[in-house]
Protein backbone atom coordinates (compact mmCIF):
# COMPACT_ATOMS: atom_id res chain seq x y z
CA UNK A 1 0.00 0.00 0.00
CA UNK A 2 2.95 2.43 0.61
CA UNK A 3 4.55 1.87 -2.60
CA UNK A 4 1.21 2.67 -3.88
CA UNK A 5 0.71 6.14 -2.58
CA UNK A 6 4.26 7.23 -2.47
CA UNK A 7 3.72 5.92 -6.84
CA UNK A 8 0.59 7.82 -7.07
CA UNK A 9 2.04 10.92 -5.48
CA UNK A 10 4.66 11.42 -8.13
CA UNK A 11 2.33 10.36 -10.75
CA UNK A 12 2.50 12.46 -13.64
CA UNK A 13 -1.31 11.07 -15.26
CA UNK A 14 -3.64 13.79 -15.22
CA UNK A 15 -6.19 11.94 -12.65
CA UNK A 16 -3.30 12.19 -9.82
CA UNK A 17 -2.33 15.91 -11.17
CA UNK A 18 -5.85 16.63 -10.76
CA UNK A 19 -6.39 14.71 -7.06
CA UNK A 20 -2.99 16.13 -5.98
CA UNK A 21 -5.15 19.59 -5.31
CA UNK A 22 -7.02 18.19 -3.61
CA UNK A 23 -4.47 16.99 -1.44
CA UNK A 24 -3.26 20.25 -0.93
CA UNK A 25 -6.34 21.14 -0.44
CA UNK A 26 -7.26 19.13 2.51
CA UNK A 27 -3.24 16.64 3.39
CA UNK A 28 -4.70 14.46 6.05
CA UNK A 29 -7.68 13.10 2.98
CA UNK A 30 -10.63 14.50 4.96
CA UNK A 31 -12.28 18.06 5.48
CA UNK A 32 -11.72 19.65 9.18
CA UNK A 33 -14.94 18.23 10.53
CA UNK A 34 -14.30 14.88 9.51
CA UNK A 35 -16.51 14.51 6.76
CA UNK A 36 -15.94 13.05 2.99
CA UNK A 37 -14.29 14.94 0.57
CA UNK A 38 -17.46 15.82 -2.39
CA UNK A 39 -17.22 15.10 -5.99
CA UNK A 40 -19.91 16.57 -8.19
CA UNK A 41 -21.32 16.49 -11.24
CA UNK A 42 -24.28 18.21 -12.74
CA UNK A 43 -27.10 17.28 -15.24
CA UNK A 44 -29.30 19.55 -16.98
CA UNK A 45 -33.30 17.59 -17.15
CA UNK A 46 -34.43 19.46 -19.96
CA UNK A 47 -32.75 16.58 -22.00
CA UNK A 48 -32.11 13.23 -21.50
CA UNK A 49 -28.50 12.27 -20.87
CA UNK A 50 -25.84 11.71 -23.76
CA UNK A 51 -22.27 11.13 -24.39
CA UNK A 52 -21.23 14.20 -22.26
CA UNK A 53 -22.65 13.11 -19.41
CA UNK A 54 -21.08 9.91 -19.02
CA UNK A 55 -17.48 11.73 -19.88
CA UNK A 56 -18.27 14.04 -17.20
CA UNK A 57 -18.80 11.28 -14.54
CA UNK A 58 -16.43 9.25 -15.72
CA UNK A 59 -13.76 11.64 -15.67
CA UNK A 60 -14.76 13.00 -11.98
CA UNK A 61 -14.98 9.41 -11.02
CA UNK A 62 -11.29 8.88 -12.50
CA UNK A 63 -10.25 11.92 -10.45
CA UNK A 64 -11.91 10.31 -7.19
CA UNK A 65 -10.04 6.87 -7.25
CA UNK A 66 -6.94 8.85 -7.63
CA UNK A 67 -7.91 10.67 -4.49
CA UNK A 68 -8.53 7.14 -2.76
CA UNK A 69 -5.07 5.89 -4.13
CA UNK A 70 -3.40 9.09 -2.80
CA UNK A 71 -4.44 8.57 0.86
CA UNK A 72 -4.57 4.96 0.79
CA UNK A 73 -8.32 4.67 0.93
CA UNK A 74 -11.15 2.00 -0.41
CA UNK A 75 -14.06 3.00 -1.75
CA UNK A 76 -15.72 1.38 1.33
CA UNK A 77 -13.92 3.30 3.68
CA UNK A 78 -16.54 6.39 2.68
CA UNK A 79 -13.70 9.07 2.41
CA UNK A 80 -14.93 10.31 -0.54
CA UNK A 81 -18.04 10.58 -2.13
CA UNK A 82 -19.78 11.73 -5.59
CA UNK A 83 -22.93 13.40 -6.51
CA UNK A 84 -24.62 13.86 -9.40
CA UNK A 85 -26.80 16.81 -9.05
CA UNK A 86 -29.98 17.38 -11.55
CA UNK A 87 -31.22 21.34 -11.48
CA UNK A 88 -34.40 20.50 -11.99
CA UNK A 89 -35.89 23.83 -11.04
CA UNK A 90 -34.53 25.49 -13.54
CA UNK A 91 -37.41 26.71 -15.95
CA UNK A 92 -38.19 25.00 -19.28
CA UNK A 93 -36.50 27.69 -22.14
CA UNK A 94 -37.74 25.74 -25.07
CA UNK A 95 -39.47 22.71 -26.58
CA UNK A 96 -37.15 19.98 -27.52
CA UNK A 97 -37.10 18.73 -31.17
CA UNK A 98 -37.08 15.13 -29.91
CA UNK A 99 -40.24 14.37 -27.73
CA UNK A 100 -43.20 13.45 -27.88
CA UNK A 101 -46.42 15.23 -27.16
CA UNK A 102 -44.96 19.14 -27.46
CA UNK A 103 -47.44 20.71 -27.10
CA UNK A 104 -47.57 19.35 -23.36
CA UNK A 105 -44.33 21.24 -23.00
CA UNK A 106 -45.61 24.26 -24.79
CA UNK A 107 -48.52 24.87 -22.63
CA UNK A 108 -45.65 24.95 -19.88
CA UNK A 109 -42.86 27.02 -20.92
CA UNK A 110 -40.56 28.72 -18.16
CA UNK A 111 -41.91 26.25 -15.22
CA UNK A 112 -39.50 24.54 -13.35
CA UNK A 113 -38.54 21.41 -14.95
CA UNK A 114 -39.91 19.24 -11.84
CA UNK A 115 -43.28 21.14 -12.23
CA UNK A 116 -43.64 20.36 -16.06
CA UNK A 117 -45.59 17.08 -16.84
CA UNK A 118 -44.53 14.31 -17.91
CA UNK A 119 -44.72 14.75 -22.37
CA UNK A 120 -43.50 11.01 -22.76
CA UNK A 121 -46.81 9.12 -20.39
CA UNK A 122 -44.72 7.20 -18.80
CA UNK A 123 -46.20 7.77 -15.37
CA UNK A 124 -44.04 9.86 -13.64
CA UNK A 125 -44.63 13.29 -12.03
CA UNK A 126 -42.89 15.59 -14.11
CA UNK A 127 -40.82 16.24 -16.96
CA UNK A 128 -37.86 16.36 -15.10
CA UNK A 129 -39.08 12.94 -12.93
CA UNK A 130 -38.68 11.30 -16.03
CA UNK A 131 -35.59 12.29 -17.41
CA UNK A 132 -33.57 11.60 -13.51
CA UNK A 133 -34.80 8.55 -13.71
CA UNK A 134 -33.18 8.31 -17.05
CA UNK A 135 -30.18 9.71 -15.98
CA UNK A 136 -29.95 7.61 -13.18
CA UNK A 137 -30.62 4.01 -15.49
CA UNK A 138 -28.12 5.78 -17.81
CA UNK A 139 -25.42 5.95 -15.04
CA UNK A 140 -26.40 2.36 -13.25
CA UNK A 141 -25.87 0.92 -16.18
CA UNK A 142 -22.08 2.02 -15.98
CA UNK A 143 -22.17 0.77 -12.61
CA UNK A 144 -21.26 4.03 -11.12
CA UNK A 145 -20.70 4.62 -7.50
CA UNK A 146 -23.00 7.78 -7.15
CA UNK A 147 -25.88 9.69 -4.85
CA UNK A 148 -28.49 11.36 -6.88
CA UNK A 149 -30.07 14.88 -5.99
CA UNK A 150 -32.14 17.02 -7.30
CA UNK A 151 -32.52 20.34 -6.84
CA UNK A 152 -36.25 20.19 -6.45
CA UNK A 153 -36.33 18.29 -3.29
CA UNK A 154 -33.40 20.29 -2.24
CA UNK A 155 -35.74 23.32 -2.78
CA UNK A 156 -39.16 22.29 -1.51
CA UNK A 157 -38.32 20.58 1.54
CA UNK A 158 -36.33 23.39 2.96
CA UNK A 159 -32.80 21.82 3.21
CA UNK A 160 -31.35 25.01 0.89
CA UNK A 161 -33.71 27.39 3.03
CA UNK A 162 -30.77 28.54 5.20
CA UNK A 163 -28.14 28.96 2.22
CA UNK A 164 -30.98 30.87 0.70
CA UNK A 165 -31.19 33.14 3.30
CA UNK A 166 -27.55 33.84 2.84
CA UNK A 167 -28.38 34.51 -0.51
CA UNK A 168 -30.55 37.25 0.41
CA UNK A 169 -28.19 38.71 2.75
CA UNK A 170 -25.71 38.84 0.33
CA UNK A 171 -28.12 39.91 -2.30
CA UNK A 172 -26.44 43.59 -2.99
CA UNK A 173 -22.59 41.63 -2.75
CA UNK A 174 -23.50 39.27 -5.39
CA UNK A 175 -25.41 42.07 -7.70
CA UNK A 176 -21.42 43.53 -7.26
CA UNK A 177 -20.20 40.60 -8.93
CA UNK A 178 -22.60 40.29 -11.45
CA UNK A 179 -24.08 43.26 -13.18
CA UNK A 180 -20.36 44.55 -14.51
CA UNK A 181 -20.62 41.49 -16.69
CA UNK A 182 -23.72 41.82 -17.86
CA UNK A 183 -25.51 43.89 -21.09
CA UNK A 184 -27.32 47.26 -19.82
CA UNK A 185 -30.78 46.17 -21.42
CA UNK A 186 -30.62 42.86 -18.67
CA UNK A 187 -28.96 44.71 -15.99
CA UNK A 188 -32.29 46.81 -15.77
CA UNK A 189 -34.46 43.69 -15.12
CA UNK A 190 -31.45 41.28 -12.83
CA UNK A 191 -31.71 39.69 -9.61
CA UNK A 192 -30.20 36.58 -8.11
CA UNK A 193 -33.22 35.25 -6.97
CA UNK A 194 -36.00 34.02 -9.73
CA UNK A 195 -39.62 34.07 -7.81
CA UNK A 196 -41.86 31.30 -9.29
CA UNK A 197 -45.32 33.35 -10.15
CA UNK A 198 -48.31 32.12 -7.12
CA UNK A 199 -50.56 32.71 -10.31
CA UNK A 200 -48.91 31.45 -13.45
CA UNK A 201 -46.41 28.90 -11.46
CA UNK A 202 -43.33 30.31 -13.86
CA UNK A 203 -40.08 31.24 -13.25
CA UNK A 204 -39.90 35.01 -13.28
CA UNK A 205 -36.60 36.79 -14.49
CA UNK A 206 -37.74 39.90 -12.95
CA UNK A 207 -36.51 42.68 -10.57
CA UNK A 208 -36.77 41.52 -6.76
CA UNK A 209 -36.46 43.37 -3.39
CA UNK A 210 -35.42 41.76 -0.49
CA UNK A 211 -37.78 42.71 2.21
CA UNK A 212 -36.46 39.69 4.69
CA UNK A 213 -33.24 38.29 4.79
CA UNK A 214 -33.47 36.02 7.89
CA UNK A 215 -37.44 35.47 7.61
CA UNK A 216 -36.85 34.87 3.16
CA UNK A 217 -39.88 37.27 2.10
CA UNK A 218 -39.09 38.91 -0.97
CA UNK A 219 -40.93 41.28 -3.43
CA UNK A 220 -41.82 41.50 -6.44
CA UNK A 221 -44.26 42.52 -9.48
CA UNK A 222 -45.84 39.16 -11.49
CA UNK A 223 -46.82 39.31 -14.92
CA UNK A 224 -49.99 40.72 -14.61
CA UNK A 225 -48.97 43.61 -12.73
CA UNK A 226 -49.40 42.97 -9.33
CA UNK A 227 -47.20 43.75 -6.50
CA UNK A 228 -46.40 40.11 -4.91
CA UNK A 229 -44.70 39.65 -1.47
CA UNK A 230 -44.02 35.94 -0.69
CA UNK A 231 -41.46 33.76 0.54
CA UNK A 232 -38.52 32.88 -1.15
CA UNK A 233 -37.77 29.90 0.63
CA UNK A 234 -39.39 26.05 0.51
CA UNK A 235 -39.73 25.83 -3.19
CA UNK A 236 -41.01 29.32 -3.92
CA UNK A 237 -38.06 30.50 -6.02
CA UNK A 238 -34.95 29.56 -7.11
CA UNK A 239 -31.78 30.93 -8.26
CA UNK A 240 -29.97 32.65 -11.57
CA UNK A 241 -27.29 29.76 -12.99
CA UNK A 242 -24.47 31.23 -11.67
CA UNK A 243 -25.98 32.09 -8.41
CA UNK A 244 -27.67 28.24 -8.06
CA UNK A 245 -24.07 26.54 -8.98
CA UNK A 246 -22.55 28.73 -6.33
CA UNK A 247 -25.20 28.28 -3.54
CA UNK A 248 -24.87 24.54 -4.05
CA UNK A 249 -21.24 24.56 -3.57
CA UNK A 250 -21.85 26.08 -0.62
CA UNK A 251 -24.72 24.39 1.29
CA UNK A 252 -23.57 20.93 -0.23
CA UNK A 253 -19.80 21.53 0.58
CA UNK A 254 -18.44 20.48 -3.42
CA UNK A 255 -15.23 20.14 -3.00
CA UNK A 256 -14.18 19.37 -6.65
CA UNK A 257 -16.45 19.75 -10.11
CA UNK A 258 -14.99 19.84 -13.45
CA UNK A 259 -16.99 21.25 -16.26
CA UNK A 260 -16.80 22.24 -20.24
CA UNK A 261 -14.80 25.28 -21.67
CA UNK A 262 -18.70 26.80 -22.86
CA UNK A 263 -18.83 27.41 -18.91
CA UNK A 264 -15.63 29.09 -18.33
CA UNK A 265 -16.89 32.66 -17.28
CA UNK A 266 -19.79 30.93 -15.24
CA UNK A 267 -16.71 29.30 -13.07
CA UNK A 268 -15.09 32.47 -12.68
CA UNK A 269 -18.07 34.27 -11.83
CA UNK A 270 -19.79 31.37 -9.59
CA UNK A 271 -16.40 31.09 -8.04
CA UNK A 272 -16.95 34.71 -6.63
CA UNK A 273 -19.88 34.19 -5.77
CA UNK A 274 -19.38 31.43 -3.33
CA UNK A 275 -16.91 33.08 -1.65
CA UNK A 276 -19.05 36.33 -0.65
CA UNK A 277 -21.68 33.73 0.97
CA UNK A 278 -19.20 32.41 3.21
CA UNK A 279 -17.89 28.95 1.28
CA UNK A 280 -14.87 27.80 -0.68
CA UNK A 281 -14.99 27.21 -4.83
CA UNK A 282 -14.09 23.78 -5.58
CA UNK A 283 -11.12 22.37 -7.03
CA UNK A 284 -11.88 21.14 -10.68
CA UNK A 285 -10.68 21.02 -14.62
CA UNK A 286 -12.32 23.25 -17.50
CA UNK A 287 -12.15 20.40 -20.62
CA UNK A 288 -12.41 21.29 -24.40
CA UNK A 289 -15.93 20.05 -26.02
CA UNK A 290 -16.14 17.30 -28.32
CA UNK A 291 -15.86 18.04 -32.11
CA UNK A 292 -17.15 16.20 -35.06
CA UNK A 293 -15.25 14.77 -37.65
CA UNK A 294 -15.26 17.85 -39.41
CA UNK A 295 -13.83 19.51 -36.72
CA UNK A 296 -16.96 21.19 -35.31
CA UNK A 297 -18.48 21.71 -31.89
CA UNK A 298 -21.62 18.57 -31.53
CA UNK A 299 -25.11 20.10 -30.77
CA UNK A 300 -27.79 18.04 -29.57
CA UNK A 301 -29.89 20.25 -31.63
CA UNK A 302 -27.74 19.73 -35.10
CA UNK A 303 -27.55 15.71 -34.34
CA UNK A 304 -24.42 16.25 -35.60
CA UNK A 305 -21.20 13.44 -33.94
CA UNK A 306 -21.97 10.02 -31.99
CA UNK A 307 -24.42 9.18 -29.18
CA UNK A 308 -23.45 6.82 -26.02
CA UNK A 309 -25.60 4.41 -28.10
CA UNK A 310 -24.45 4.65 -31.12
CA UNK A 311 -21.00 3.78 -29.76
CA UNK A 312 -21.54 1.14 -28.01
CA UNK A 313 -23.19 -0.41 -30.75
CA UNK A 314 -19.91 -0.45 -32.75
CA UNK A 315 -17.43 -0.58 -30.11
CA UNK A 316 -17.11 -1.42 -25.92
CA UNK A 317 -17.85 0.56 -23.16
CA UNK A 318 -14.04 0.17 -21.96
CA UNK A 319 -13.10 1.56 -25.83
CA UNK A 320 -15.16 4.46 -25.10
CA UNK A 321 -13.40 5.11 -21.39
CA UNK A 322 -10.11 4.84 -23.35
CA UNK A 323 -10.60 7.19 -26.02
CA UNK A 324 -11.90 9.97 -23.16
CA UNK A 325 -9.18 9.59 -20.82
CA UNK A 326 -6.56 11.57 -22.80
CA UNK A 327 -5.90 14.96 -21.87
CA UNK A 328 -9.54 16.35 -21.03
CA UNK A 329 -7.89 20.01 -22.08
CA UNK A 330 -7.51 18.93 -25.84
CA UNK A 331 -10.65 18.54 -27.73
CA UNK A 332 -11.64 15.35 -29.32
CA UNK A 333 -13.23 14.26 -32.71
CA UNK A 334 -16.39 11.91 -31.81
CA UNK A 335 -16.98 10.05 -34.77
CA UNK A 336 -17.81 6.13 -35.49
CA UNK A 337 -14.08 5.75 -37.56
CA UNK A 338 -12.10 6.75 -34.34
CA UNK A 339 -13.68 3.68 -32.70
CA UNK A 340 -12.05 0.19 -33.88
CA UNK A 341 -8.39 1.81 -32.99
CA UNK A 342 -9.52 2.86 -29.57
CA UNK A 343 -10.92 -0.87 -29.31
CA UNK A 344 -8.05 -2.38 -30.22
CA UNK A 345 -5.30 0.67 -28.21
CA UNK A 346 -7.43 -0.29 -24.95
CA UNK A 347 -6.82 -3.85 -25.27
CA UNK A 348 -3.02 -3.30 -25.86
CA UNK A 349 -2.94 -0.88 -22.90
CA UNK A 350 -5.04 -3.66 -20.69
CA UNK A 351 -2.70 -6.93 -22.08
CA UNK A 352 0.39 -4.80 -20.79
CA UNK A 353 -0.39 -3.89 -17.19
CA UNK A 354 0.60 -6.79 -15.60
CA UNK A 355 4.05 -6.51 -17.14
CA UNK A 356 4.74 -2.57 -16.14
CA UNK A 357 6.69 -1.34 -13.43
CA UNK A 358 4.24 0.57 -10.55
CA UNK A 359 5.36 3.96 -11.64
CA UNK A 360 3.78 2.79 -15.51
CA UNK A 361 0.78 1.15 -14.68
CA UNK A 362 -0.39 4.55 -12.96
CA UNK A 363 0.45 6.31 -16.24
CA UNK A 364 -1.81 3.63 -18.14
CA UNK A 365 -5.37 4.49 -18.64
CA UNK A 366 -6.59 0.78 -18.24
CA UNK A 367 -5.23 1.08 -14.59
CA UNK A 368 -7.67 3.94 -14.06
CA UNK A 369 -10.64 2.91 -16.24
CA UNK A 370 -10.10 -1.11 -14.15
CA UNK A 371 -10.79 0.74 -11.10
CA UNK A 372 -13.87 2.84 -11.81
CA UNK A 373 -16.33 0.80 -10.10
CA UNK A 374 -14.50 -0.92 -7.71
CA UNK A 375 -11.58 1.31 -6.11
CA UNK A 376 -8.54 -0.38 -6.05
CA UNK A 377 -6.99 -3.21 -4.48
CA UNK A 378 -3.09 -2.81 -4.35
CA UNK A 379 -1.15 -2.62 -7.17
CA UNK A 380 -2.90 -5.53 -9.36
CA UNK A 381 -5.84 -4.37 -11.17
CA UNK A 382 -8.61 -6.59 -12.05
CA UNK A 383 -8.37 -8.07 -15.19
CA UNK A 384 -4.96 -6.89 -15.87
CA UNK A 385 -2.90 -8.86 -18.29
CA UNK A 386 -6.00 -9.75 -20.15
CA UNK A 387 -5.82 -10.66 -23.99
CA UNK A 388 -7.89 -10.87 -26.56
CA UNK A 389 -6.75 -13.65 -29.17
CA UNK A 390 -8.39 -11.89 -32.35
CA UNK A 391 -8.19 -8.06 -32.11
CA UNK A 392 -11.10 -5.68 -33.29
CA UNK A 393 -8.95 -4.48 -36.34
CA UNK A 394 -9.19 -8.08 -37.79
CA UNK A 395 -12.46 -9.06 -36.65
CA UNK A 396 -13.56 -6.05 -39.03
CA UNK A 397 -11.53 -7.23 -41.80
CA UNK A 398 -12.78 -10.78 -41.78
CA UNK A 399 -16.49 -9.49 -41.48
CA UNK A 400 -15.58 -7.30 -44.20
CA UNK A 401 -14.54 -10.29 -47.24
CA UNK A 402 -17.51 -12.19 -45.19
CA UNK A 403 -20.12 -9.34 -46.90
CA UNK A 404 -22.74 -7.45 -44.75
CA UNK A 405 -24.92 -10.55 -44.40
CA UNK A 406 -22.45 -12.07 -42.36
CA UNK A 407 -24.17 -13.29 -39.11
CA UNK A 408 -22.39 -14.53 -35.29
CA UNK A 409 -22.60 -17.64 -36.05
CA UNK A 410 -20.62 -18.08 -39.16
CA UNK A 411 -17.30 -15.61 -37.58
CA UNK A 412 -17.56 -17.62 -35.15
CA UNK A 413 -16.93 -21.10 -37.40
CA UNK A 414 -14.04 -18.44 -39.24
CA UNK A 415 -12.69 -18.04 -35.52
CA UNK A 416 -12.35 -22.03 -34.65
CA UNK A 417 -9.39 -21.56 -37.26
CA UNK A 418 -7.88 -19.19 -34.66
CA UNK A 419 -9.02 -19.30 -31.12
CA UNK A 420 -8.38 -22.37 -28.84
CA UNK A 421 -11.88 -23.39 -27.47
CA UNK A 422 -13.49 -21.04 -29.77
CA UNK A 423 -17.14 -20.83 -28.21
CA UNK A 424 -18.91 -17.68 -26.70
CA UNK A 425 -19.36 -18.92 -23.44
CA UNK A 426 -15.55 -19.37 -22.44
CA UNK A 427 -14.79 -15.91 -24.31
CA UNK A 428 -17.53 -13.20 -23.64
CA UNK A 429 -15.90 -10.04 -24.23
CA UNK A 430 -14.74 -11.72 -27.59
CA UNK A 431 -18.50 -12.30 -28.64
CA UNK A 432 -19.57 -9.02 -27.67
CA UNK A 433 -16.89 -7.45 -30.15
CA UNK A 434 -17.83 -9.75 -32.67
CA UNK A 435 -21.75 -8.18 -32.45
CA UNK A 436 -19.84 -4.80 -32.68
CA UNK A 437 -18.03 -5.69 -35.63
CA UNK A 438 -20.91 -6.85 -37.62
CA UNK A 439 -22.85 -4.01 -36.66
CA UNK A 440 -19.50 -1.92 -37.96
CA UNK A 441 -19.54 -3.38 -40.76
CA UNK A 442 -23.51 -3.25 -41.74
CA UNK A 443 -22.73 0.60 -41.63
CA UNK A 444 -19.77 1.90 -42.40
CA UNK A 445 -17.88 -0.91 -44.41
CA UNK A 446 -19.83 -3.01 -47.17
CA UNK A 447 -21.95 0.02 -48.15
CA UNK A 448 -18.66 1.93 -49.60
CA UNK A 449 -16.19 -0.94 -49.70
CA UNK A 450 -14.71 -1.55 -53.27
CA UNK A 451 -11.67 -3.76 -53.98
CA UNK A 452 -9.17 -2.07 -56.29
CA UNK A 453 -7.81 -3.77 -59.35
CA UNK A 454 -3.99 -5.50 -59.01
CA UNK A 455 -1.16 -3.10 -61.01
CA UNK A 456 0.39 -5.66 -63.70
CA UNK A 457 3.76 -5.87 -60.50
CA UNK A 458 0.35 -6.75 -58.06
CA UNK A 459 -0.83 -9.22 -59.69
CA UNK A 460 2.22 -10.93 -60.12
CA UNK A 461 3.11 -11.16 -56.69
CA UNK A 462 -0.51 -12.18 -55.86
CA UNK A 463 -0.05 -15.26 -58.14
CA UNK A 464 3.13 -16.21 -56.30
CA UNK A 465 1.81 -15.65 -53.05
CA UNK A 466 -0.99 -18.40 -54.80
CA UNK A 467 1.54 -20.66 -55.41
CA UNK A 468 3.02 -20.78 -51.49
CA UNK A 469 -0.18 -20.90 -50.15
CA UNK A 470 -1.06 -23.73 -52.46
CA UNK A 471 2.23 -25.42 -50.68
CA UNK A 472 0.88 -24.70 -47.63
CA UNK A 473 -2.47 -26.43 -45.22
CA UNK A 474 -4.47 -25.23 -42.14
CA UNK A 475 -1.47 -26.21 -39.74
CA UNK A 476 0.78 -23.69 -41.11
CA UNK A 477 1.16 -21.16 -38.40
CA UNK A 478 0.28 -17.08 -38.80
CA UNK A 479 4.07 -16.09 -38.28
CA UNK A 480 5.05 -18.42 -41.30
CA UNK A 481 2.43 -16.83 -43.05
CA UNK A 482 3.59 -13.31 -42.17
CA UNK A 483 7.18 -14.38 -42.91
CA UNK A 484 5.89 -15.77 -46.74
CA UNK A 485 4.06 -12.34 -47.17
CA UNK A 486 6.74 -10.29 -46.06
CA UNK A 487 9.28 -12.37 -48.39
CA UNK A 488 7.17 -11.96 -50.96
CA UNK A 489 6.89 -8.14 -50.85
CA UNK A 490 10.88 -7.61 -50.35
CA UNK A 491 11.71 -9.16 -53.97
CA UNK A 492 13.10 -6.55 -56.57
CA UNK A 493 11.11 -8.26 -59.36
CA UNK A 494 7.61 -6.94 -58.10
CA UNK A 495 8.93 -3.31 -57.64
CA UNK A 496 7.46 -2.33 -54.29
CA UNK A 497 9.30 0.21 -53.26
CA UNK A 498 8.87 -0.24 -49.69
CA UNK A 499 7.21 -3.29 -48.06
CA UNK A 500 4.38 -0.66 -46.68
CA UNK A 501 3.34 -0.25 -50.61
CA UNK A 502 2.97 -4.21 -50.74
CA UNK A 503 0.98 -4.91 -47.75
CA UNK A 504 -1.01 -1.68 -48.50
CA UNK A 505 -1.58 -3.15 -52.44
CA UNK A 506 -2.78 -6.39 -50.11
CA UNK A 507 -5.20 -4.34 -48.16
CA UNK A 508 -6.71 -2.77 -51.13
CA UNK A 509 -7.30 -5.26 -53.38
CA UNK A 510 -8.17 -8.25 -51.07
CA UNK A 511 -10.27 -6.23 -48.46
CA UNK A 512 -10.81 -3.31 -49.50
CA UNK A 513 -9.61 -1.34 -47.43
CA UNK A 514 -6.83 1.45 -46.24
CA UNK A 515 -5.48 -0.63 -43.36
CA UNK A 516 -5.39 -4.11 -42.26
CA UNK A 517 -4.48 -6.77 -39.93
CA UNK A 518 -1.03 -8.33 -40.21
CA UNK A 519 -1.95 -10.88 -43.19
CA UNK A 520 -0.50 -13.99 -41.48
CA UNK A 521 -3.18 -13.61 -39.06
CA UNK A 522 -5.84 -13.19 -41.73
CA UNK A 523 -4.94 -15.98 -43.56
CA UNK A 524 -4.88 -17.81 -40.76
CA UNK A 525 -7.98 -16.89 -39.54
CA UNK A 526 -9.90 -16.39 -42.87
CA UNK A 527 -7.95 -19.88 -44.03
CA UNK A 528 -5.79 -20.75 -47.00
CA UNK A 529 -8.87 -22.20 -49.46
CA UNK A 530 -10.71 -19.14 -48.80
CA UNK A 531 -7.50 -16.67 -48.90
CA UNK A 532 -7.45 -17.98 -52.31
CA UNK A 533 -10.30 -17.70 -53.58
CA UNK A 534 -9.72 -14.10 -52.52
CA UNK A 535 -6.93 -13.84 -54.49
CA UNK A 536 -7.86 -15.53 -57.60
CA UNK A 537 -11.32 -13.28 -57.72
CA UNK A 538 -8.59 -10.22 -57.67
CA UNK A 539 -6.84 -11.79 -60.38
CA UNK A 540 -10.02 -11.52 -62.52
CA UNK A 541 -9.99 -7.95 -61.73
CA UNK A 542 -6.75 -7.43 -62.96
Amino acid sequence: MTELIDAARTSKAWPFQEAQRLLKRYPDGVKPDGSSVLFETGYGPSGLPHIGTFQEVLRTTLVRRAFEALIGARPEDGKTRLVAFSDDMDGLRKVPDNVPNPQVLADNLHKPLSRVPDPFDAGFDSFAAHNNAMLRAFLDRFGFDYEFIAASDRYNSGAFDEALRQVLRKNDAILDIMLPTLREERRQTYSPILPISPASGKVLQVPVEVVDAEVGTIRFTDEDGTVVEQSALAGQAKLQWKVDWAMRWYALGVDYEMYGKDLTDSGVQSGKIVQVLGGRKPEGLIYELFLDENGEKISKSKGNGLTIEQWLDYGTEESLGFYIFPNPKSAKQLHARVIPRAVDDYWQFRERLTEQPLDKQLGNPAWHLLRVNGGFDGAEAPGAGDRLPVTFGLLLNLVGVLGAEADRDQVWSYLANYVDNADRASHPQLDALVTAALAYNREFVSPTMQRRPPEPNEAAALRLLDEVLARSDETTSAEDFQTQVYEIGKREEFGFDSLRDWFKALYQILLGSEQGPRMGSFISLYGVANTRALIADALDRA
